[in-house]
Parts: structure tokens; sequence; C-alpha cells
């Protein structure tokens, strides 16, 4: 029995107009020079307004929530949860981008579930945006949510939109970074944790 494209998208955000999708879907393919209803894309537009439903999801979440619930602890040394595997999309080609998050943060007084830090990075990276401003984004919700008195955050990737169409290099990677409090200010604190992250 075949799954209608309604069966489909039960589980994905019901904040996406698809229809819309489908109907700008149908007008690429005929502006490229295809005809968007023969055998082999019949089906293209639905397939593609759900895939942007899933890459898109983090517009209609809120990641912070995954930090509201912490645990007192008296411990004020670095947390750092690596190689948190994401994959985003380029704002500017719509093209995907695919890479590693490595999140620190030293405690004042509390502690969150390590699952947390990847569920944040998963739901800030379901939406299109540039690397610099996910990295940005990351760093202040632990910030902020965790009053931490040091964040790091490094994130690497490999962009779509820089190795198959326009100088076409791939395995190119992009680094950022974004440092809060101690790891910004505290140059041992800082070697300490980029040591650890590129180890």
């Amino acid at each position: 029995m075949t799954s209608t494209h309604e069966e489909k998208i039960a589980h994905l955000p019901q904040e996406i107009d698809y229809a819309a999708i489908q109907e700008a879907v149908k007008v690429i393919l005929k502006a490229v020079g295809e005809d968007p209803d023969r055998p082999g894309l019949q089906d293209t537009p639905a397939r593609v307004s759900r895939m942007y439903a899933e890459m898109f999801s983090g517009l209609h979440l809120d990641p912070s929530r995954h930090l509201k619930v912490t645990f007192p602890e008296d411990y004020d040394e670095m947390v750092l949860v690596r190689d948190i595997q994401f994959a985003s999309m380029c704002e500017h080609h719509l093209l995907p981008f695919r890479g590693v998050a490595h999140v620190a943060y030293i405690p004042k007084g509390k502690i969150c579930g390590l699952s947390k830090l990847a569920r944040v990075v998963e739901e800030v990276a379901r939406r299109p945006q540039v690397q610099e401003r996910m990295t940005q984004v990351i760093a202040d919700l632990v910030e902020q949510e965790l009053s931490a008195s040091g964040v790091a955050v490094v994130i690497e990737a490999e962009h779509s939109c820089m190795s198959i169409r326009g100088i076409k290099k791939p395995g190119s990677m992009t680094v950022t970074s974004a440092l809060r409090g101690r790891f910004k200010e505290n140059e041992a604190s800082r070697a300490e944790v980029m040591s650890l992250i590129m180890q």
C-alpha cells in the first residue's frame, strides 16, 4: 500500500506551506527546461516539500527549551562535547553544509544533560543560515540558559556551495568559533579548550 503525501508529512512541521513549495518546485523545473509532469518528476515537488520541511524544522522550534532542565552541581571545570554531527542549509544558495560542532562550557553551580547540547546543535542547524551565525547562536543559548562562566563553540563544515559549484573545491573545511566569558578573556582557558577540541 502506497503512503499518501498527507501520511508522510504527519510527523513534520504543520506550519509549512507544502502546496506552495510544490508549486514553486514545478516553476523551477519548467524554468530550467524540464517537464514536471514526466514520470520521473511527478512526485518530486512533494518530495522536495517534505525535505524542506525537515531541513527547516528548526524555524518552528525553540532550542533553548533543551537547556531549561538543569542539575545543581558544584563543578567549575570545563565540560566539552565534541564531534556533534549536523547538516544545515546555506541561505545564500540553499545548498547543504555538513560537519561537526564542538560545544564546551564552564558551569557555574548547575549543569545540563550532555545530550541536550547535541539537541541544541541539531535544532539550530535546521534552518537556512550562515555558519558564522549558527556558531554564535549556539554559544549565546548555552551562555544565557546555563549562566555559564565560559562558553566555546567551534564548528567545522564542508559547504556544498564550494564543493559542487563555483570554485568546486571538495574537502575544503570552514572553521568558525564563538567564545564567551572565561574562554574569551583568559588565555590559558582558551588554549586548553582549543587544544582539546582540535586534538
